[in-house]
């Protein structure tokens, strides 16, 4: 990609918008810090702009007078077990929450969804069967337990 996207993604922050993408940057590889914009030279951190996975963010330090809310969320494909376990290990550490069916909240606030990436083949399989045992063993997990669901989809 050359020069700036015509898209990106805002977060809103009360004051912990470089906290946040320091942290988020630290997650996934192909992720950056781009730029770190204060308004006053002494001031604090106005805006951050950064990639994730080379997916454009920016954070803003806006004020409390928004919170992160679960109908937007940060949706990170993994490719196997270890992976999704450490993403989520790391993301619900130091204040986060699980929430059901791949959903978490970090300690920002902010949701994600962590999807090994068996879970959408899995789901639209052509075996219509068994793509509902799958469906209905992802409704009671929090963290997608990949194993448990190919078990239901293989009727084990």
């Amino acid at each position: 990609m050359t020069g700036k996207p015509k898209v990106r993604t805002c977060l809103w922050f009360d004051d912990q918008a470089e906290e946040a993408a320091d942290f988020y940057v630290s997650l996934l590889p192909d992720s950056r810090i781009e730029s770190v914009q204060q308004v006053d030279p002494t001031g604090p951190t106005q805006v951050i702009e950064f990639t994730l996975s080379r997916a454009p963010y920016s954070a803003l330090n806006g004020g409390p007078m928004f919170k992160p809310t679960p109908a937007a969320s940060i949706a990170v494909m993994t490719k196997d077990q270890a992976e999704t376990d450490d993403l989520w290990e790391k993301l619900i550490a130091d204040g986060g929450a699980e929430s059901m069916c791949a959903w978490l909240t970090d300690r920002f606030g902010v949701s994600w969804q962590i999807v090994p990436e068996v879970l959408p083949r899995l789901l639209t399989a052509s075996d219509k069967a068994a793509a509902v045992r799958a469906r209905d063993a992802m409704m009671t997990m929090r963290k997608i337990d990949i194993a448990a669901l190919e078990a239901a989809f293989n009727n084990r």
